[in-house]
């Protein structure tokens, strides 16, 4: 007779006797005090992919007699992955990766996983065994450890992770993989919420990690519910400029922060970290510099990166003026024109405003304010700055100039990087001080 769902039982922990009643010993291997209470859950899957699980039961511990563990890491080989994750990817730990076809998504994993000397489980549901091997191959990586498979199924997938129990696991991607006991179609709602709660329970009951890659709307987010970014504990976005390069960025990481951004450029060998990324936002002129160009620097996480942002006003083509900002938020390019016009008297009236940030990264720190109002100052006036002229500071809407964090760092990597005209809130050794963006543009311009 089958047991109902969500009775309890009591388990032998010696040799897995079970029996409704607690017993001081086991009638079948005769040891003493082994019975434990656990509960049938028909919603687990057990590896033939049918029948009930019995699972002990969940109990309250205190929190003081937890023991912290050391070494809860695993390096992926590649710095700016480990630096996207926190420091490596945390052991019982869920990734998703998100990003447009052709990325290099695939490309990522695949060079992690010939990194890792323990056993790596590489599962496909897009790409043949063929495909995988010709990208190692092109890539000249030599992969010992990694085990392909290629399937949808997610019982092949829990049958396989029973047998080899790795401590890596791909899915590449979620969105192919489907069990019968949610329907047929891949891609679907439940399909996705049943099928990653299934590999994230697996792997948070070993120490092991998971990544998962995942399809992209054509807004640029995850496809699929937004349960799903819940369920994981790191959300990795990949994302690209018009070149060859490629930043890794957290939108979510339970084990680190969020600021961090990985930069790789893509070459014939594969993804290559850029490890001194702070003047590759720069652009390199013969000539003088022309209006609506203005450098800051910026904080990703722990480095200073010089930026340079780049403004063009025009008469608007329409009866509506407009902003065309994808890098920097249009609402902020927004509030800053209309700063500039309540406090500095410039008119935006009848002006379309073009905003960009030179290399393509996306800057979303209120740091850049005072650099991108300079910008549209010089843009909507045809006038340049003096060569060697770096800006810093937040921008409020009284017209102030408000301090910005670790401002020391940002103006020591300016002058590092030969900027020699330095204006900020707060005084330093080579940088003059201003309180107003008024002040500001009347020293920058005088």
């Amino acid at each position: 007779m089958a047991k109902k769902n969500g009775s309890i039982v009591f388990k032998c922990s010696n040799c897995g006797y079970t029996q409704p009643r607690w017993l001081g010993r086991c009638p079948d291997c005769g040891e003493w005090n082994t019975l434990e209470e656990c509960i049938v859950d028909s919603n687990a899957v057990s590896p033939a992919g049918k029948g009930n699980i019995i699972q002990e039961k969940a109990k309250p511990v205190p929190l003081n007699s937890i023991e912290a563990k050391d070494n809860t890491r695993f390096f992926t080989g590649i710095s700016e992955f480990d630096r996207v994750l926190g420091g490596g990817a945390t052991k019982r730990s869920a990734i998703l990766l998100g990003g447009e076809p052709g990325i290099g998504k695939s490309t990522l994993l695949i060079q992690t996983a010939s990194n890792f000397k323990q056993k790596v489980l590489y599962v496909s549901g897009e790409e043949s065994s063929f495909q995988i091997k010709e990208r190692a191959d092109r890539l000249k990586l030599t992969c010992p450890n990694v085990e392909v498979l290629c399937t949808m199924r997610l019982e092949d997938i829990l049958d396989a992770l029973d047998k080899i129990n790795p401590v890596l696991v791909i899915i590449d991607s979620i969105q192919t993989v489907y069990s019968a006991e949610a329907g047929l179609i891949p891609g679907t709602v439940n399909q996705l919420k049943y099928c990653a709660n299934e590999l994230i329970s697996w792997v948070k009951n070993r120490d092991s990690v998971l990544i998962m890659t995942a399809h992209i709307t054509k807004e640029g987010t995850i496809a699929g519910p937004k349960t799903l970014e819940h369920m994981v504990d790191t959300v990795i976005t990949f994302e690209r400029n018009n070149d060859d390069v490629r930043f890794l960025h957290a939108q979510k990481n339970r084990f680190g922060s969020v600021d961090e951004l990985g930069i790789f450029n893509m070459t014939e060998k594969g993804l290559e970290p850029v490890l001194n990324p702070a003047t590759m936002f720069l652009t390199e002129r013969k000539s003088e510099q022309p209006a609506g160009v203005c450098c800051t620097a910026v904080f990703e996480g722990n480095r200073v990166f010089m930026v340079e942002i780049q403004a063009l006003t025009v008469p608007a083509k329409a009866a509506i003026s407009r902003v065309y900002s994808d890098k920097i938020d249009s609402a902020r390019v927004l509030r800053i024109a209309a700063i500039l016009e309540k406090r500095c008297g410039i008119k935006f009236l009848g002006q379309d405003i073009y905003v960009n940030v030179a290399g393509g990264i996306r800057l979303n720190e209120s740091a850049v304010d005072a650099a991108l109002a300079v910008a549209i100052y010089s843009a909507r006036n045809d006038i340049a700055l003096p060569v060697g002229t770096a800006v810093f500071g937040e921008l409020s809407l009284a017209g102030e100039i408000r301090p910005v964090p670790k401002l020391k760092q940002r103006i020591k990597t300016a002058e590092g990087l030969g900027f020699t005209k330095l204006y900020s809130p707060d005084k330093g050794e080579n940088a003059v001080s201003v309180s107003s963006i008024k002040e500001l543009l009347n020293k920058i311009f005088s």
